[in-house]
Order: structure tokens, then sequence, then C-alpha cells
């Protein structure tokens, strides 16, 4: 019982603190190669242990504040958000926190407000869940695994899932199924409601009662308890959360209600002589739905299922599916059209038929009639079933204004895959612009793990393109983020081919759902990446445009075309006047750019240029000192090497087009799948919102009075790409 609640060893101790020294040393280095690598696995290995063995949570916490304090005192910022992260998740591991070292949490975590942000924000943030989690210990835990696993309770609504998308075009198909079985398999038990609702029943009596609490016992008892599981479940859920809501007014009602809970279960143990039991403290990983990303709809496909699952009652964010079907219809799929004349004779026998009329008339008039059937909708039909479902049409209830669902997209890929994730957003957001169905009840967070399947460079040194300009961008933003995701995400691909080679008696392999796991639970701020719209003009006579979205590059390849044009120079010998011919000669084909220039004061400058080039590159990767990031950077390419090349330039906006009748491909996101032909000029600009755009002629809900000046034109409009990491950055 003495390691339940922290009694550990020196040794023990000692050790956590050259692993937490470790993590720190690291951080402090210059980046080398295979170095955050190294980074992310210390910091997964550390979780790992505290999972294990939660007893170790006590002192690994005294270690980190210890640490929190020193970082402040030296102001070494490098260290702080790191090792709030760590804390607050050790915190969530634990079993048991002592009083006084919750005080100390508090304290500590207080003097960080004052720094500035986003440290300050971040310190401020666990303060609170911190104080919450000193009022009633357990609260955390317990709401975490009744939100991602959607347990049914009257006072916490919460609910998420975490869908998984990989991109295709990164991962060969054998991996894709490993990868798919290590997700399945890693915590296919833990994923069960009975399984969560012992972990939080005994996580919660122990984190109340503290050493009062007979662990193996209460462990035995609650595995056995059987039909009074659920009734002790729900005690424990609505005494946390009523004492959440008082504070710490009466604290010795709350620890005497579950005194009373711990005493109940250990007397409805029915057999005290079956063997260890299995129920664990552990925190269970969330639901995780598996998906090759193929379609271009699926995402929004998924959400619009994730919102349709909900009951009338908001008790449960999933329903059986015979709870779906209306107990007055026997659901059949209808393939026919419904009238008599269209069945078959054959069919008749299968149709119910009903006498119409008296006694009289039943002999010589009957009637056919359908069978009560449900049609199940398809994907192209899901809209209208949403708002079928706001009015209580069709068997299907959406709760009004109630976003207590939340949806975390997690997409696995390189910059294509963040140009496809961008392109579904400003489909979904396009969507919702006439009604705002789905995001009014679905909250949308968004995170990247960055994957490729990119070939080191030859021995010639020939450097393929750089497919994780996005991700390195992210990492160089958040330190934490390069670690733990960018440095892992490069081992995705070799764990899930040594997984191929292995027995399939073999242990699942965890690595894949735990970064999963703890990128979505701890990575709450997003960073904002800015994204372009780009209206394509093609030649010809046909005036048919196409208007597309790229959040990372913009390529252009126009022909290469020689071209050679006379010169003349006067040179004078003597008394006479010579004409010298000279051919120069130039390639590519010559544009015309008009662009406005971006500036740190925002103050644009129209320009104009034109040039003979083979090629243009706009990128919208900006530098991390950059203030703005809703800015490109176009560089040109020229064949001829004695000329010199010009620099690159930094535009808000540009319209690009050819002077002559020589169309060039444009090709987006580095992806071969979006790649445009016979294009004659292409206009660039920062993507606006849908939400924003839609009916402008309309009033405004931002206005000074009646017939005042607008204030919408104030709002920010641009659409960005909001992917969460652990400190985000200002929009």
């Amino acid at each position: 019982m003495d390691e339940t609640f922290g009694g550990v060893s020196s040794v023990v101790e000692s050790s956590l603190y050259h692993n937490v020294h470790s993590i720190l040393r690291e951080l402090d280095c210059e980046p080398q190669a295979g170095s955050s690598c190294n980074k992310g696995m210390l910091r997964w290995t550390l979780h790992n242990r505290v999972d294990r063995s939660p007893s170790i949570s006590v002192p690994l916490v005294r270690v980190l504040i210890k640490e929190l304090e020193k970082a402040e005192r030296i102001d070494s910022k490098i260290r702080i958000i790191p090792l709030l992260h760590t804390l607050a998740y050790a915190v969530l591991q634990s079993v048991f926190i002592p009083e006084d070292l919750y005080r100390r949490i508090y304290i500590c975590l207080k003097s960080l407000v004052t720094l500035p942000v986003p440290y300050c924000a971040i310190a401020l943030n666990y303060a609170r869940q911190m104080k919450m989690e000193q009022i009633a210990p357990g609260i955390r835990f317990q709401r975490r695994v009744i939100a991602e696993h959607s347990l049914r309770n009257d006072l916490y609504p919460l609910h998420e899932k975490v869908f998984v998308f990989i991109d295709p075009a990164v991962f060969p198909l054998s991996l894709l199924n490993a990868l798919k079985a290590d997700v399945e398999s890693a915590d296919a038990g833990g994923g069960d409601p009975l399984v969560c609702k012992r972990r939080v029943l005994l996580h919660t009596v122990i984190a109340g009662l503290g050493k009062q609490v007979h662990v193996d016992q209460l462990r035995h008892a609650i595995e056995h308890l059987g039909e009074d599981l659920e009734l002790h479940f729900q005690n424990v859920v609505t005494i946390l959360e009523q004492r959440t809501e008082d504070g710490a007014s009466d604290d010795n009602q709350y620890k005497a209600r579950l005194q009373k809970i711990y005493q109940d279960i250990l007397t409805a143990a029915k057999d005290p002589t079956r063997p260890a039991s299995k129920v664990e403290t552990q925190l269970p990983c969330p639901e995780v739905s598996f998906h090759v990303w193929t379609k271009e709809d699926e995402i929004w496909n998924e959400l619009v299922n994730f919102a349709l699952m909900v009951p009338a009652d908001g008790n449960s964010a999933y329903m059986d599916e015979d709870v779906l079907k209306r107990d007055s219809v026997v659901s059949t799929v209808s393939t026919d059209s419904g009238i008599e004349g269209d069945m078959p004779i054959s069919e008749f026998s299968s149709i119910m038929i009903e006498p119409q009329g008296g006694p009289e008339e039943q002999s010589s008039s009957q009637s056919f009639y359908r069978r009560p059937c449900v049609r199940w909708p398809k994907a192209g039909n899901r809209m209208t079933l949403m708002m079928e479902a706001i009015k209580g049409n069709g068997g299907y209830v959406l709760n009004k204004e109630e976003r207590n669902l939340t949806a975390r997209i997690v997409v696995m890929g390189d910059d294509r895959t963040l140009g496809r994730l961008a392109k579904t957003l400003h489909t979904i957001r396009k969507r919702e612009a006439r009604h705002l169905l789905l995001t009014k009840r679905v909250n949308l967070e968004m995170y990247y793990i960055p994957v490729t399947d990119q070939s080191p460079p030859s021995i010639q040194g020939h450097l393929p393109e750089d497919m994780l300009t996005l991700a390195r961008y992210l990492g160089s933003v958040d330190l934490w983020y390069d670690c733990n995701i960018t440095g892992l995400g490069a081992m995705i691909l070799k764990l899930a081919q040594m997984s191929i080679s292995q027995s399939e008696s073999s242990d699942p392999n965890t690595f894949l759902l735990d970064i999963i796991s703890y990128y979505t639970r701890v990575g709450q701020h997003p960073v904002h990446l800015p994204i372009y719209s780009v209206k394509i003009c093609f030649s010809g006579l046909s005036t048919h445009t196409v208007e597309e979205v790229f959040v990372a590059q913009l390529a252009m390849d126009f022909p290469e075309v020689k071209r050679y044009r006379a010169t003349f120079k006067d040179t004078i010998k003597g008394s006479v006047r010579y004409k010298k011919y000279n051919l120069q000669e130039f390639n590519g084909a010559v544009v015309s750019i008009n662009y406005r220039k971006a500036s740190i004061s925002d103050r644009e400058v129209e320009k104009g240029m034109s040039l003979s080039t083979t090629g243009m590159l706009m990128r919208v990767t900006p530098s991390c000192r950059a203030k703005s990031l809703h800015s490109v950077s176009i560089s040109f390419k020229d064949m001829n090497p004695t000329r010199p090349s010009m620099a690159s330039l930094r535009a808000v906006s540009a319209n690009i087009r050819v002077l002559e009748e020589r169309p060039f491909s444009v090709c987006l996101d580095k992806d071969p799948h979006k790649t445009f032909k016979n294009v004659q000029s292409i206009e660039v600009s920062p993507c606006l919102d849908p939400g924003y755009c839609h009916q402008p002629t309309a009033k405004s809900k931002y206005s000074l009075g009646e017939g005042g000046e607008s204030l919408s034109k104030y709002l920010n409009k641009t659409l960005t790409l909001p992917i969460n990491t652990f400190c985000g950055n200002e929009q």
C-alpha cells in the first residue's frame, strides 16, 4: 500500500531526477541530426514508466516543481513549457497526490503568470486545473475518461473522439494495414465501457480517501460488483461534479460520501476467494477511429456521423443501431418506386394486403400498402439529414446550440496532406456558410503528425524536394512539438516495417497510440497556418476557371523556349563609325506580374514588372521572425547561368499571366494530383472565410446603430488552418 501512495526508494527518485535532467539537457543543446528523435523517446519512456507504476508520480512531481522554480529563477524559458506539460500529465497519471504537494504546485504555477505569452497562458490554464484537482481529487482523470469513451452520465455531457486519417500517398498498403492493426490492438480491452467505469471508480476512491483505502481489497471488490457497478459509478461522478461546483465548503461531507461508497463496494464483494483482480488505475487510451484518407469528403462524412449519434436526452454520444430505429418502424431498405403498377406480380405475395371498406366491400376491393421502412441516407444527403435532425424528424435528434462534442482530427502525412486538409476545411466552411449545422454542435480540433516516405540524398549529392516544410515551421515555433511529434513521426514508418516482420503472437506495439494520446490530450494551442486561394484561368476560347486553395507552395513551370534577340553596338575606329551586330540568347516565357508588396507596417504598395523565366515558386511558409503570416515569397527560375538570378520578393497578393500564347502548368502543395495544365493566368490572394463572405449585402450585426458604419470590415476575414501544438502562436 505504501508504493501506491508514493512510497518509493531513493534509487527511484534519483533515476527520475536523471531522466528529467536528460530531457532538459537535450532541450538546451543545439539541434543535431537525429537528436530530436532521442528527445521524444526520452519523454515517451518517462511517461510510460509512470503509466506502469503510478506510485512514482509523486516523486516525479516534486522533481518537476524544483526544475520549474529553477527555470524561472535563471530565466530559462526554453524549459518552462516542456516542464509545465510534463508536470500536468504526471498529475493526470497519478493515483494520489498529498494535499501539501497540491498547494506547492498551485503556488509554483501562479508565480509563472507574470511571464509573457505563451508561458503565462499555459501556466494560468494549468493553475486553474490544479486548483480544481485540489478541491476534487481525481476530477481530471474522471472527466478525461468520460469524454474520451462516452460514458453515460447526467452531469458531464462532453464527449470526444479521435479520428486518425492517414494519407495513402505516403504509406504503402502493407504499412497501412500494420498501422491499423497496431492502433486497434494496442488498447483493445481498455476501451470497454465496463473497464473504464471500474478504473474511474477505483481511481476516484483512492484519490479522495488516500491511505484509508485498502487498495487490493478495493480492486477485488470492484471487479466483482456486477450490476451495482453502474450505480456506484454514477454516484462518484455526482460527488465529484457537485464538489467542483460547490468548492471546498464542506470537506467532511465530501469525505463521508466517498467513505460510504467505499464501504458499500467492499460489502458487495460476494466471493473473497477469487483470484487477484485485474482492475488498474492507468489512464486508458482514447477511442480512436482509423481511416485511410482516400475520399476528399470523408472527414465531413465522419463528422456528420459523429454528430448524428447523439440521442435526445444527451446522456451518451453513441447509440446502438436498434435504438436509432423507431419502435413503430421496421428497418427495411426500399428499392422499388412505391407504385403498384411498377411492381412485378411475383412480389405481390410478399406485400401485405389490407381490406378496405366494410364487410360487404372486403371481398371485392383490396389495395396494397407499403410496409413501414427507413431509407438510410447516402453520403450526399447528409446536409438534408442534419437539417431534419435539428427539427427532430427521421429518428435523429440534435440538441440545438450545444457544442458537447469534440472531434479531434489527426492527419498523418507531409505537405500534400496539409494541402488536402486545408481544402477540406475550406469546403466545410463553405457548406456551413448558409446554415451552421455542424460547427455549432461539434468542436473541431486539428492535429498533424508529419511522416514522409522521402528517400535520403543520393551519393551524387542530389537533394530531393523537401516534403516537410510546414512541419519544420511548426517545429521552429514550438520546440516541444519538434521533439515529440516531428522527431517521433520519423520513426512511425520504421516501426510499421518492424511490426510486419514480427510474428502475430508478439505483443502489440503501443508507440503510435501513445503518441496520439499524448498529442491530443496536451496539444491544445493552435498555430494558424495561412491559407491562400488561387483563381486559375485556362488558355483558349473557353472562359472556364478553377478556384483552389494551397497552404505550402504554388509552383509554376513555363515552357523552355530558347530565343535570340539582336542587339547593335556602335564602335568608332578612326573617322569611320561601325555598327556591331550581337545575338543574345534568353530562355523561358515572358510573364507579367502585378503584386502588392508586403511590409511590416501593413502599408502594401502596388507594383508590377515583366520578365522572362522558366519557372516561379510561391512559398507560404513564413520565417519565424516575420510579424505577418499572410504573405508569400516569390522566387524565379532562370536557365541562363551567366545571368545573375533575381532576388525573391514577398507579396500579399499577385496576378501572373503570360504575354504570349504559351500556356504554363501549375502545381499546388507539391501534389501531382493538383497539377493544372494549359494555364494562361493566375490570381493569388489570402483565402477569405466563406462564412464572412456569404451574402455581403445583408445587414451585419456588427454595426453602429441604424444606418451606422459596419464594424465587420475590422474583423479578420482570412481563413487559416489551425494545427494544434503545445504552445501555439497568436493569430
